[in-house]
């Protein structure tokens, strides 16, 4: 990964989020759950999307269940939203693609579905009220949680991994959908400011799916892997002071590493790569009724 030189920003000397408004959809495990934690605690009223609430009672934490394999699951998600209200919108949800090609009960393949495709379907089905300019002039923020930055592409004719599958080709379409769609939206949507993240790799149970059903190999990686990288708290109180850096208003379509420092898009990323990579989204979501 590239640092972007063009946009440097300074923790605010108090990390307050009374009154915000924050919605995390993959927010009930993982990094997702350790932000909605973050921010609860320092006063935020936070909504979290998921299969599995394990948050109950605690204080400023709501659920919004969904199963996020299902893309009319994820329009009715992007409906239900109390869009108008929010300041910050949080895509953390995915997995890590299987050995053996995955499919979700409309056909889909599972990774690029629930990692990339349910996101683009929560945003277009939000974006009408959330890009609506706000009578205080403030504009909401949209985080993309993906890999930016770090080349992988999409295969355009392929984003079903249908012709022919392996795990980090499927993977890489959600990858470099998740950049396109931070590209797409942050041309398309001019009252929004959208950015991509980059958390490197972190402790989570998409760690375990890399890993899982390996031999000696595989084991010794998850042990190495176990003293090399953060733990979703870590994580996620780190790079927290972010959501609310005043540096980024207008700095919509920028990426940040896991430490929050900016960095350049993959080399592909321009105008007409995002507009393919769309355009093939949007027909393969066609297939299962969803127009975006």
């Amino acid at each position: 990964m590239k640092r972007d030189k063009s946009l440097t920003w300074t923790p605010p000397a108090t990390i307050d989020f009374n009154g915000k408004k924050i919605a995390i959809v993959g927010g009930t495990g993982g990094i997702g759950r350790a932000f909605a934690h973050e921010f609860a605690a320092r006063g935020a009223q936070v909504i979290v999307v998921g299969r599995k609430f394990r948050d109950e009672g605690t204080t400023g934490i709501r659920a919004l269940l969904a199963d996020l394999s299902k893309m009319k699951e994820a329009e009715r998600v992007g409906q239900m939203l109390p869009t108008e209200e929010l300041d910050i919108l949080i895509f953390t949800v995915g997995i890590f693609a299987d050995h053996a090609r995955q499919e979700t009960s409309e056909g889909l393949e599972q990774d690029v579905t629930i990692g990339y495709l349910s996101r683009l379907v929560i945003l277009r089905n939000m974006a009408s009220r959330l890009n609506q300019s706000r009578p205080d002039g403030s504009r909401p923020r949209v985080f993309v949680m993906g890999y930016p930055g770090t080349e992988q592409q999409a295969a355009i004719n392929d984003l079903n991994s249908e012709k022919s599958y392996a795990r980090w080709k499927a993977h890489s379409n959600s990858v470099a959908g998740n950049e396109a769609l931070v590209y797409d939206a942050s041309k398309r949507y001019l009252n929004l400011d959208v950015f991509g993240l980059n958390p490197g790799f972190v402790q989570t149970d998409i760690r375990d799916e890399i890993f899982k059903r390996g031999g000696l190999l595989n084991r010794l990686g998850f042990w190495i892997t176990s003293f090399v990288t953060s733990t979703p708290e870590d994580y996620a109180h780190r790079v927290l002071p972010l959501f609310i850096a005043p540096e980024l208003t207008g700095q919509s379509g920028k990426h940040f590493d896991k430490n929050g420092k900016a960095i350049l898009p993959s080399g592909w990323v321009n105008d007409a790569n995002c507009k393919e990579v769309i355009r093939a989204s949007e027909k393969l979501l066609s297939r299962v009724g969803v127009t975006v």
